[in-house]
C-alpha cells in the first residue's frame, strides 16, 4: 500500500546553527546520528524509504529552522534560499519527495508572500511552522494575514514544536522534561488551542492546522475541553462553534508521526475521524520501517489504513 509521509525532515549546512537548542535536549551520540541524518537529502534517505515502503516524503525544514532567526531581513533571504533550494531537491527526485515552506514569520507581509510564492511557483505544499517566531504564536493579530493566505491558497500549515519561549516552573530542577519528551507536546497543544480561542478558526473556517505526533493529546481532551468550556469564565471569549471541539474536528489534522502504538491511534480515530489522520514518521528522530511497519499492522480496517497511508495526504495535498 502506498505510503506517503508527512513529517520528515531535513537541514542544510547553512542553517545548522539554527538547531543549537534543539541538540541540548538529545544524548550527543544521538545528536550526531540525527545531524547527519538530516544533511542527506538521497543517499540513505531513499534507500531507508525503500526498505520501509514509504513512497513519498513530504520534506520541511528542522526544528527551530528560520523562527530562530532574530533578524527579520535574514530570516526572509534564507526562507527564500532554503525554499528554493527544497524545490530543486523535488525536482530531482518528483515522485519520492514533496515538501512545505518554511516562513520568516519574523515579518508577517513576507511570509504570506513567500507563502503564495512557495506554493504558486515553486509547487510546495503548504507550510510547517516551529512554535512561536521570537515568542510570538500563530494567533497574533499581525499573523492573520497568513491565515488568509494559507485557505485562500487551500494549503495547510504544519504546527510542529520546538523549544519553548519560557520553560514553566513545574519544570524547574527537571531537564529531561523539557523537549520531546515531554514540554514540546505540551506547548504545541497550548499553541493549537491558542488558535482556537484566539478565534483564527473563526476568522478562517476553511483554515487546515496539521498537527504531529498523534495530534499532541488533544483528541483525549474533547470531552474535557467542552465541558470546562461550559464551566469556565469565557473572558469576553465566545466561539462561533460554541464548543472547542468542534474547531479541533473541523479544522484539525493529525499525523502518527512518533507514536507507534495502536491505543492512541484508535482513540485519535474515534475522536477525529479516520479522515483526518495521516501517515508520519518524524525522520530522522524515529525509524521509519518502526513507522510503516506499525501502520502495516495496526489493528484497523483496510480502508481506514489507506487513508491514513496516502488518500488522506493524496487530498488535502492534491499530491
Amino acid at each position: 500500500m502506498r505510503k506517503i509521509g508527512l513529517e520528515e525532515h531535513f537541514v542544510t549546512e547553512e542553517l545548522v546553527g539554527y538547531g543549537a537548542g534543539t541538540a541540548t535536549v538529545a544524548r550527543p551520540d544521538a545528536w550526531r546520528e540525527a545531524s547527519r541524518r538530516l544533511l542527506d537529502l538521497a543517499e540513505e534517505r531513499l534507500p531507508a524509504m525503500d526498505a520501509a515502503g514509504v513512497d513519498v516524503q513530504v520534506l520541511s525544514l528542522n526544528s527551530p529552522g528560520i523562527q530562530a532567526e532574530t533578524d527579520p531581513a535574514v530570516a526572509v533571504a534564507r526562507a527564500t534560499a532554503v525554499n528554493d533550494f527544497l524545490a530543486g531537491v523535488i525536482a530531482e527526485h518528483p515522485t519520492r519527495f514533496a515538501g512545505f515552506a518554511a516562513l520568516p514569520l519574523q515579518d508577517p507581509q513576507a511570509a504570506a508572500k513567500e507563502l503564495e510564492r512557495a506554493v504558486t511557483q515553486l509547487g510546495l505544499r503548504g507550510a510547517l511552522v516551529n512554535a512561536h517566531t521570537q515568542g510570538r504564536y500563530l494567533d497574533h493579530p499581525s499573523l492573520r494575514v497568513v491565515w488568509e493566505y494559507a485557505e485562500g491558497l487551500d494549503v495547510p500549515l504544519y504546527l510542529h514544536p520546538a523549544n519553548g519561549y519560557d520553560a514553566p516552573h513545574v519544570l524547574s530542577d527537571h531537564p529531561e522534561l523539557i523537549g520531546p519528551m515531554w514540554s514540546w507536546g505540551t506547548d504545541t497543544a497550548a499553541h493549537a488551542l491558542r488558535l482556537v480561542f484566539g478565534g483564527v478558526f473563526d476568522d478562517f473556517p476553511n483554515a487546515k492546522l496539521l498537527l504531529g505526533h498523534m495530534g499532541e493529546g488533544l483528541p483525549y481532551a474533547l470531552w474535557r475541553l467542552d465541558s470546562r468550556w461550559g464551566f469556565h469564565n469565557h473572558h469576553g471569549i465566545e466561539l462561533k462553534l460554541g464548543n472547542p471541539s468542534a474547531y479541533l474536528r473541523r479544522n484539525l489534522y493529525i499525523t502518527t508521526s512518533g507514536v507507534c502504538s495502536a491505543p492512541p491511534l484508535l482513540c485519535a480515530m474515534l475522536a477525529l475521524g479516520a479522515d483526518h489522520i495521516l501517515f508520519g514518521s518524524d525522520y530522522p528522530f524515529e525509524d521509519i520501517g518502526e513507522a510503516a511497519a506499525f501502520l502495516d499492522n495496526a489493528p484497523i480496517s483496510e480502508s481506514d489504513r489507506a487513508k491514513i497511508s496516502h488518500q488522506n495526504a493524496e487530498a488535502l495535498l492534491k499530491l
